[in-house]
Formats: C-alpha cells, structure tokens, sequence
C-alpha cells in the first residue's frame, strides 16, 4: 500500500447548516428504525412459520440481512455526526467501514440475480422447480454470493486505501466512500479508480444481467397466462420489484461509474437512497405485498 500518515479523516457529513441537522436527524432515525423493525421482522417471520419455508423466503431472509447490515455499517454513524461536533473517524474505523459497505451492497447485487433466477425459475418451469432449486442449491448461491462480494469488497478497499494520504483529512461526505476518499490520496490515483470502475461494472452488468432476462422470461410467461387476474399480479409484482432495482442499481451506477473528478454535490442526495432509503423500502416491495407474507402476519 501507500504512506498513509493520517491517523484519522473528518466526515463533513450531509449538511453543515445546524438548522437542518436536528430535523435531518429525527428523519433518519425514524428511517433507521423501519428499516430494522421491517428486515428483522421479516427474518423472524420466515423462520418461525413453517409455510414460508420455501427457496423464495429463504433467498428473502439474506437479502433482508444484507440490508439491516448496509445500512447499519453507515446509518449510526451518519446520525450520530449530525449531533456532534466531533465527526472523526480513524483510519482504521474508515477501511472498516468501507470494507463492511462494499461487501454487504455487493451481496446485495447478486442476492438480487439469484432471486430473480428464482421467479424466472417458478414461474416459467414449475414443474422443475424443485428439482432446480433445491436446498443445496439454495445454500450453494447463498454462499457463491457472499464469497463474491467478499472478494470484491477485498479489491474496492485494496484500491481504494492502498494510495497515499498525507494531505488533507476533510471527506465531504457522511462516510468513507470512493470518490470523497481518493480525492484527498496524495499519490497517483488512476490505476485505482479504473479497478473498481471495471469490477463495479463487472458486478453490476453481470448480475443485471441476469435480473434483465429473468424477467423478460417471466413478463413472456405472464402474458401466456389466460386469467386477467393471474397476468395482473404478477404485472403488479413484477413492476415492483423492477421499481426497486432500477432505484438500488441507477443510484450505484451513478455513483461508481464515472471518474472521480466527474462527481458533485448530487453524490451525496444518490447515496442517501441506496444506503438509507432503498433498505427501508424493500420489505414493503418484496414482502408486505405478498399475501403469503400478510397471512403469516395475521397468524
């Protein structure tokens, strides 16, 4: 790696009017709190009842685990900066941080391509959908998924902390991302950049990929179908869990690929939604617009 003479870096956050912290902080603890209340519940709803014992819950219940754990690597920190007026952070606090967020948002990604390979699976084979995707391999995507993120998430802070920090220590940011962090690195950080540009497009593209054609197979299934009712559900599903991916992968690609220099203060208002808003949102999207789900609850 670099020289790295900094022993800490100060966030500068998501605003620096003291008017605004308090309400923004209310805000998104309230966010926060969903968020939780919304993913846990979900992880305790499929593990208790035995009807949602199903590959499609079990895929739900690391999806819902990848987002309570993105968003905590970033939200307490976030909210905790906006009450106080000290808003370091360590070295070492930042490459954990980072690290954390890369692995879980690219867990996330391909827990996105396995369970769209699972509807495609459901709905336009059911008749081998048991035999597809059995329980090894539930545990075999599961798993290929978070060695993936884990290796990726190796090479993003890799890149991104092995250049040199000598200067400055302001990150203009509310917390260790890419672009705020390689602006302050006092060596060359070309080589760097282009890495995680081409992985984070190899990650992206790939399981995009995967999500695009599930769905185009599914959208081909529904339209066959002959009850109007039938096509209109899985329409309103489909729209919905397009909806949320299109939101987490157009923030992500906005964010991560274009250069450094190209970033601006619109960085901040895209990762408030991928980090905050998009794990709130998903246990509305994915679950409670399941009637499986509703049942479970009442029960």
């Amino acid at each position: 790696g670099g020289n790295q003479t900094q022993t800490k870096f100060v966030l500068l956050g998501i605003t620096d009017s003291p008017c605004v912290q308090a309400p923004l902080f209310g805000l998104f603890l309230l966010i926060y709190i969903v968020t939780l209340v919304g993913n846990i519940g979900i992880m305790v709803l499929v593990w208790v009842v035995p009807s949602l014992h199903t590959p499609m819950y079990f895929f739900l219940t690391h999806f819902s685990f990848a987002d309570v754990c993105y968003s905590t690597v970033i939200s307490p920190k976030m909210l905790a900066d906006l009450l106080s007026e000290n808003k370091t952070i360590s070295f070492a606090g930042c490459v954990m941080q980072f690290h954390g967020f890369a692995f879980f948002a690219t867990a996330e990604c391909h827990l996105l391509a396995v369970m769209a390979y699972d509807r495609h699976v459901a709905i336009c084979n059911p008749l081998l959908y048991v035999t597809v995707i059995s329980s090894r391999v539930c545990w075999q995507l599961v798993a290929l998924s978070y060695l993936i993120a884990f290796l990726s998430a190796i090479i993003y802070t890799g890149c991104m902390f092995g250049v040199s920090f000598c200067g400055p220590n302001q990150i203009d940011h509310f917390f260790c991302d890419v672009s705020p962090v390689l602006k302050l690195a006092c060596s060359d950080t070309h080589s760097s950049e282009m890495i995680i540009f081409a992985l984070v497009a190899l990650n992206g593209v790939s399981t995009g990929t995967i999500i695009l054609l599930s769905y185009i197979f599914i959208l081909r299934a529904v339209l066959r179908m002959c009850s109007a009712q039938s096509r209109s559900r899985a329409f309103n599903t489909c729209a919905s869990h397009l909806t949320a991916i299109s939101l987490f992968y157009g923030t992500i690609f906005f964010s991560y690929l274009q250069p450094v220099s190209s970033h601006s203060s619109l960085d901040k208002v895209a990762s408030i939604f991928y980090t905050v808003v998009t794990p709130m949102l998903n246990p509305f999207i994915y679950s409670l617009r399941n009637k499986e789900v509703k049942s479970a609850l009442v029960k």
